[in-house]
């Protein structure tokens, strides 16, 4: 069950790189947080140049924002000819793990990482649906286990 969402605060960082692929996942995010309850006015995007800016995106957002339930980190690596592509997932991957370990606020893993475009276009929207979306959900429930586990 997804609870109501009317009283959460979220935060969401958006990777500038792959416009096209993270504006429909912030699309997505953004209409199921309003489906599940959600308000606009509780829902707080800055935008970061790249994938592995998330990192320090979200945790400036943790502190300017301490009133945030959770937050949704929002990227697309698409692999290329070099190694860049690893080196970039690994550290997203560990640095978003970090700032879980580390704060009080949740932040939620939405980052493709694909093949070429057309996965990424195919899970932002397309034919395998939205992980913006899924992680919308993922960040509702995770604001509802925050809440619960403040005593």
């Amino acid at each position: 069950m997804i609870p109501n969402a009317k009283n959460f605060r979220f935060g969401i960082v958006v990777s500038e790189w792959n416009p096209d692929i993270t504006q429909g996942m912030f699309q997505g995010a953004f209409d199921a947080i309003l489906d599940c309850g959600g308000i606009k006015e509780n829902i707080v995007r800055w935008n970061v140049p790249g994938s592995f800016e998330l990192i320090y995106g979200c945790k400036q957002m943790a502190k300017s924002y301490d009133m945030l339930d959770a937050i949704i980190a929002m990227g697309s690596v698409i692999k290329g000819e070099t190694k860049h592509f690893d080196y970039v997932c690994e550290a997203v991957t560990q640095g978003i793990k970090d700032l879980n370990v580390s704060g009080d606020i949740p932040v939620i893993f939405c980052i493709l990482t694909d093949d070429n475009l057309q996965q990424a276009i195919d899970r932002s929207g397309g034919k395998h649906g939205n992980k913006g979306t899924e992680a919308a959900i993922a960040a509702i429930k995770m604001a509802q286990l925050r809440k619960d586990s403040k005593f």
